[in-house]
């Protein structure tokens, strides 16, 4: 089949558009035409690799499926050759203590789609029948696949970790990626005043579409600064900050007393310097969240398809043009999500 992979750490020149082996389907298994996935920032950095991460080569990535049924496995009931399906990005390999809690993505054992194993980012995905959902059919498969991993996300994030209360205020920095084009939906859904950080015209213009109260063009504004004079300086409650190295100190300036910062990711480095004074002076929390539930996907699944949350798609490209894609997201082009279609 074909694939988009890797067969070394690299930057975008490793990326190779050919041919791999097939899984095949095993017992309890179901084997799925890919027809659509999503770009996400966790597949660069696992392309680039880390310390102690160890892959099978080739890899490919790809959280995010939509696809149809084509195979079932051994002792698989309940589904149907040509089904409509997406699958879940979280991947428990065992259960423990988190697990059974219902805390599955703080278990060592979970891993994503696409990063210890390989995703989506191919003609064909096997899957434990366990890890997928039915897809309504007015829903098409670019639609169903980009807003899967970053809905989980933001919904863990805002709701779990954050434990947001509706009339509180939040700040997105940077609202052109998938993750924060969907915190901007669920603040709101909570019932939350939403400020957003923009990089251009472009993206705040989106940042308003998906409901921001307010929307802050940095490339025209301090927005630490107005931060400061819109609150009458006394801060935002929650501020979500995937950005990392360039503006956690900014967040943290811009926080209310007591208010939190939730972090799952560093799109600008991993690395920085933050004064602890205003931790415990100011009495907030840094709180990290790594993807959800297999219990938060089913919720967020079921308000994406009865419409509370609208996937934010900013183009659809063939597999084969991948580098291009990640190349594009690398750059920060896009507005929402890049789909790929196999």
């Amino acid at each position: 089949m074909k694939a988009l992979y890797f067969e070394e750490h690299g930057e975008l020149d490793v990326i190779q558009y050919g041919d791999v082996p097939e899984a095949e389907t095993g017992p309890g298994q179901i084997k799925v035409q890919v027809r659509a996935t999503a770009l996400n920032y966790l597949d660069i950095w696992v392309r680039r690799g880390w310390p102690g991460l160890k892959l099978e080569m080739p890899h490919w990535c790809g959280a995010d499926v939509a696809g149809e049924i084509v195979e079932l496995g051994e002792g698989v009931s309940g589904w149907q050759v040509g089904q409509r399906v997406v699958a879940d990005p979280g991947v428990n390999l065992f259960e423990d203590k988190y697990t059974g809690r219902g805390e599955d993505s703080v278990s060592p054992g979970y891993h994503v789609l696409g990063e210890h194993q390989r995703g989506g980012a191919a003609e064909y995905i096997v899957r434990p029948a366990g890890g997928l959902a039915v897809m309504p059919d007015d829903v098409d498969f670019p639609e169903a696949a980009a807003p899967l991993l970053v809905t989980l996300t933001a919904w863990r994030m805002l709701i779990h970790r954050a434990a947001l209360r509706s009339g509180e205020s939040v700040l997105v920095v940077g609202a052109g990626g998938g993750v924060n084009s969907m915190a901007i939906q669920i603040a709101k859904l909570a019932g939350a005043f939403v400020y957003a950080v923009a990089s251009n015209e472009k993206k705040a213009q989106l940042a308003k579409d998906l409901g921001a109260d307010v929307v802050l063009d940095r490339s025209q504004v301090d927005w630490g600064r107005e931060i400061d004079k819109l609150t009458d300086k006394q801060g935002v409650d929650v501020i979500v900050d995937n950005v990392g190295k360039a503006t956690l100190m900014a967040s943290i300036q811009a926080l209310a007393r007591g208010g939190r910062i939730i972090i799952v990711g560093n799109t600008s480095g991993p690395q920085t310097e933050i004064d602890i004074r205003y931790i415990f002076g100011k009495q907030i929390s840094l709180i990290g969240s790594t993807m959800g539930s297999h219990q938060d996907f089913r919720d967020v699944i079921a308000m994406l398809w009865a419409g509370k949350l609208k996937p934010v798609v900013d183009r659809v490209m063939p597999l084969s043009e991948g580098r291009q894609a990640y190349e594009i997201m690398q750059k920060g082009e896009q507005l929402g999500k890049i789909v790929l279609t196999p």
